[in-house]
């Protein structure tokens, strides 16, 4: 899990209090949506160029995103995460090619590598490479939110 805290947005800080709570969290969590946005499809992106092109199914079709509303009701942070989705339960035996969209359990395999096959990271290079454009995704649209809410009282 990689986490990220944000500093140097005083001015933005400063707007946002000027907001009633619920407000805050309404622009916050559209804001985080949309820069968790950047980085699900820069994700993708690095997926499709590890896909097998010779199964129906594709890493980067279940890589989603996901608000943690378990985790912002226990801590009262907001959350959101992204990752690759897979059925839970047992892998059928033979592990068949259910087509487009088809459940991907292998893919922490191909992201960590084993002792007989060398990583191929997809996820973490996502993070890492668009963090900064996430961010900037972040404050532009939590400032856009706040000027939208400030005109309208």
């Amino acid at each position: 899990m990689v986490e990220f805290e944000l500093k140097g947005l005083d001015e933005l800080r400063k707007s946002l209090k000027r907001l009633p709570a619920k407000m805050q969290k309404k622009g916050l969590k559209s804001a985080l949506g949309k820069a968790a946005r950047v980085i699900r499809n820069a994700a993708k992106q690095n997926a499709l160029r590890v896909d097998d092109p010779d199964t129906g199914r594709r890493i980067a079709d279940n890589i989603v995103q996901r608000v943690r509303g378990r985790h912002t009701r226990r801590t009262g942070d907001l959350m959101v995460s992204v990752g690759v989705a897979t059925e839970r339960g047992r892998i059928p035996k033979g592990n068949p090619d259910d087509g487009a969209k088809g459940n991907t359990p292998h893919w922490h395999l191909i992201e960590l590598g084993t002792e007989k096959m060398q990583a191929q990271p997809f996820l973490r290079p996502a993070v890492e490479g668009d963090a900064e454009s996430s961010f900037d995704v972040f404050a532009e649209e939590v400032d856009r939110q706040v000027q939208k809410v400030l005109a309208e009282k």
